[in-house]
């Protein structure tokens, strides 16, 4: 690659931070005005995010169906406990992500996601932010990205790593977990969303569908308040499934569909799963529920490590309205998407731009 074109490969993270700098580099400061609070100092007490025990409402609980609807409607994102996964997968999985980002920088390069003499951007692999100008503010996270669906998809050859030993092993166990939450959240989804067929949503994850595990690393950060581990953006996709042990994500509750709001801490509970909506649901379900905004914001004193399942549909499948979720009352909201794979390529490099791909399919 050019000289001039090196911009394009976004440093390491965790070797900007082992260097001790009492700054961040300038490429990774955010605008003032979009300036985190820090993790702590963003949440309102007065209205916190749901906790749902998915076990009592796969029992037949009304009261904690009724509260899973209604935090699929307002927040889009509630945290997940009872949802059978044991907490010593949990911890599994958690363990062989930290092994894996503290592996010397030359054995995760292996799994580089830039590739070729152009070191052009693939989704899947190591490494950081897709880059598309000099300009772009960077996040303050390496991450790994892999195919987890269908099984004929993983690159086990060449991007599934053979160290830490377990990762592999593990990674198989906790994702075959998470799709059991999935399509169990997915089905109340539905009732929330007024479908008459209540495996509309589920239905969407079939054998062409493809999950990815996003596994990221936020190391800490000499100033915290001028960076953000990840930017603001929504998931592009059906569902998200979040495992993390240390605080740092924030959602912003969007009460009136105009785009504002305030910034809310996500809190850590012992065993939860963070679980929110994508884009596709909102889309599908005409605006009756909640794709939500949020971001990551980096700490001083602490690194953190976290794993993102992303439920998305079969990369050719284009995506609108249910029919029966369009009426005077409820005019259509959403044209239609572009085939799925195209989204999520669009949904990158929104994030790049600072947008957000939904957007661009609104039509009111």
């Amino acid at each position: 690659m050019a000289d001039d074109q090196q911009w394009k490969i976004p440093p390491n993270v965790q070797e900007l931070a082992a260097a001790g700098a009492e700054e961040p580099p300038s490429r990774y400061a955010v605008r003032d005005h979009d300036r985190p609070a820090l993790a702590g100092a963003g949440g309102d007490v007065t209205d916190p995010i749901p906790l749902v025990d998915l076990g009592r409402v796969s029992s037949g609980d009304a009261d904690e169906a009724a509260k899973l609807r209604s935090a699929l409607q307002t927040w889009g994102l509630f945290l997940a406990v009872g949802h059978g996964i044991e907490p010593a997968l949990l911890g599994e999985m958690l363990a062989v992500t930290r092994d894996f980002f503290n592996l010397p920088l030359e054995e995760k390069q292996k799994y580089t996601n830039l590739v070729g003499d152009k070191k052009e951007y693939r989704i899947e692999g190591y490494g950081g932010d897709m880059v598309l100008s000099e300009t772009q503010v960077l996040d303050w996270c390496d991450r790994f990205y892999l195919v987890v669906d269908p099984p004929e998809s993983r690159r086990l050859h060449d991007l599934w790593p053979t160290r830490p030993p377990s990762f592999r092993d593990v990674l198989h166990r906790y994702s075959a977990r998470c799709r059991e939450l999935a399509d169990a959240v997915l089905r109340e989804a539905a009732r929330a969303a007024g479908l008459p067929d209540e495996g509309r949503l589920a239905d969407m994850l079939d054998e062409k569908a493809v999950t990815y595990v996003r596994l990221n690393c936020y190391p800490p950060c000499p100033r915290p308040d001028q960076v953000l581990g990840f930017r603001p953006h929504s998931d592009g996709g059906v569902l998200t499934v979040l495992l993390a042990e240390t605080a740092g994500l924030q959602v912003r509750r969007d009460v009136d569909g105009g785009g504002g709001g305030e910034w809310h801490d996500v809190p850590v509970v012992p065993g939860a799963l963070v679980v929110n909506l994508g884009d596709v649901v909102e889309v599908v379900s005409n605006g009756v529920l909640r794709s939500p905004v949020h971001r990551v914001v980096a700490g001083a004193e602490r690194g953190r490590v976290s794993v993102a399942t992303f439920y998305t549909v079969d990369p050719e499948r284009e995506v609108e309205p249910a029919p029966e979720l369009v009426s005077e009352e409820r005019p259509r909201r959403y044209g239609k998407t572009k085939k799925s794979g195209d989204y999520v390529r669009e949904l990158l490099e929104s994030l790049a731009r600072g947008e957000r791909a939904i957007d661009r399919v609104k039509l009111v």
